[in-house]
């Protein structure tokens, strides 16, 4: 059945992360809460281990990479080159590939023209381990063929060097591992960018940092542009920090799709990406979300060419927090002294 490998967001949520990863499960949470996200829906993981299971009836997939060393880098690459060459090349079976394809038509009546195909990994985005960065997103895909093929290579890409040497660090068994892949449609980003619900760079809780640049927030992300920065009150509104950068490259669709970078145009290169309406409209989302959540969070958003916002997904903020959960300090020799740090840095 269909079901079995497709998941619309409004019908999954967190609960369902071993069915549709960290990322599926957050953007339907989001969607289930209340708040606008492009519509799209998830291939589960049921998909992915009916696609690998069948290729290992030839040869084995995880247990290769179970008995790697976390530090063998030349055999990780060996390995790594092998599998996801393997997992590209492999046909869909024909059940899963049906599934897919009604799943793709029926989103194109609401998404448009194009999709992006995401990673959304069952130890993605989790709060004691993130795999953010480790797998593989296609923005712009406008093909029905096109759109199977990145299935495949989001699903190859859990066996990339990076994710495979961080699973063996951390002695991630591989049994427990699986890939889903969220479909959805693509934003016209007029404006994109990244927000945090504790400072990044203090933890200070009561502010959210907003960054965005022109275009698709890939350029952010990705570190191609400096963004604009500001730092919000969270409560307050008062905006204490606001850096407008030199913004030289926005990230716009491909003519024949995909991302490329184009010129910003000089007259637009120095001129703030958002306005203080659109800011207090970030700051209100970004209280809502981690209301939801109830743990700081990293949010990705765009705002389309028509001004709507749309968030593209929400993660727990991990720095800040690790750094929490990490042993605490030996007691100072005079526990007064320690007391008044504590005070003194809450002025």
């Amino acid at each position: 059945m269909a079901a079995d490998f497709i998941g619309w967001f409004a019908d999954i949520g967190l609960a369902q992360r071993a069915e549709v990863g960290g990322k599926g499960g957050s953007l339907g949470e989001l969607e289930r809460a209340g708040i606008a996200v492009p519509p799209g829906f998830v291939v589960k993981t049921a998909a992915f281990e009916q696609f690998v299971a069948a290729l290992e009836r030839s040869e084995t997939l995880r247990a290769r990479v179970a008995t790697l060393a976390a530090d063998d880098l030349a055999a990780i690459e060996s390995v790594s080159a092998g599998l996801r060459a393997r997992l590209r090349a492999a046909p869909l079976p024909q059940e899963i590939r049906a599934a897919l394809a009604d799943a793709y038509c029926s989103l194109g009546a609401r998404a448009g023209d194009a999709v992006a195909v995401r990673s959304s990994a069952t130890t993605e985005d989790a709060s004691d381990a993130s795999f953010a960065g480790l797998q593989d997103t296609y923005l712009w895909v406008t093909t029905e063929e096109s759109m199977l093929d990145r299935v495949r290579a989001c699903w190859a890409s859990l066996y990339s060097v990076e994710s495979i040497t961080y699973r063996r660090h951390r002695g991630i068994d591989e049994r427990e591992v699986a890939m889903a892949v969220v479909v959805q449609a693509m934003v016209q980003a007029r404006t994109a960018g990244v927000m945090f619900t504790r400072s990044p760079t203090t933890g200070d809780r009561s502010v959210i940092t907003i960054e965005g640049a022109w275009g698709l927030g890939s350029s952010v992300v990705g570190g191609e542009v400096t963004p604009d920065r500001w730092v919000v009150g969270k409560i307050t509104g008062e905006i204490s920090v606001r850096e407008i950068s030199d913004k030289q490259i926005e990230h716009r669709r491909a003519g024949a799709g995909g991302v490329e970078a184009v010129n910003v145009a000089p007259e637009r290169r120095g001129v703030a990406c958002l306005s203080d309406p659109e800011l207090e409209q970030l700051r209100q989302i970004a209280r809502q979300v981690e209301r939801h959540y109830g743990c700081a969070q990293d949010i990705e958003w765009a705002i389309d060419t028509r001004g709507a916002l749309l968030l593209l997904q929400s993660r727990p903020e991990t720095v800040w927090s690790s750094k929490e959960s990490s042993p605490a300090a030996r007691p100072a020799a005079d526990p007064l002294a320690h007391v008044m740090s504590i005070f003194g840095g809450r002025r």
